[in-house]
């Protein structure tokens, strides 16, 4: 069966815009999830249902719940590499296994030099890889 050249043109056409609409939602799957709020894959710990969060606002400025306190911070983002600058933590008082967790946990964040995203995980590397989760809510 042979097919007019204007309907094989316009098929063709309708596959290429399919393709490129597939590619583009890839590509937004895949970008860097500003104006976004993620949670640490991680068990709460003993006591407490929390669990750090990723707040990330649209210029890279972030505020980070930790175990026990909170840090602003700045994510300066290019491509695939990342920089966390953490300002000063708030100053509660938790138990000392917390107040460790918490410290652990921004001696990681400043060693993050590379992000990537896998539909709602975004996986920052570093010394030791941090995998955070776009929140539901």
């Amino acid at each position: 069966m042979r097919f007019p050249a204007a309907t094989w043109a316009g098929g063709s056409l309708a596959g290429l815009m399919v393709v490129l609409g597939v590619s583009a939602g890839l590509a937004a799957d895949r970008s860097f999830p500003y104006d976004d709020t993620l949670l640490l894959e991680a068990k709460p710990m003993k006591g407490s249902k929390r669990v750090p969060i990723l707040q990330i606002e649209s210029k890279g400025e972030a505020t980070i719940d930790l175990w026990c306190n909170s840090v602003p911070a700045q994510l300066v983002v290019a491509d695939a590499t990342i920089t966390i600058i953490l300002g000063s933590p708030t100053q509660k008082q938790c138990d000392p296994e917390r107040m460790q967790a918490d410290e652990n946990l921004m001696a990681a964040l400043q060693q993050v030099t590379g992000w990537r995203r896998q539909d709602d995980l975004l996986v920052l590397a570093g010394e030791r890889s941090l995998r955070f989760h776009l929140s539901s809510n």
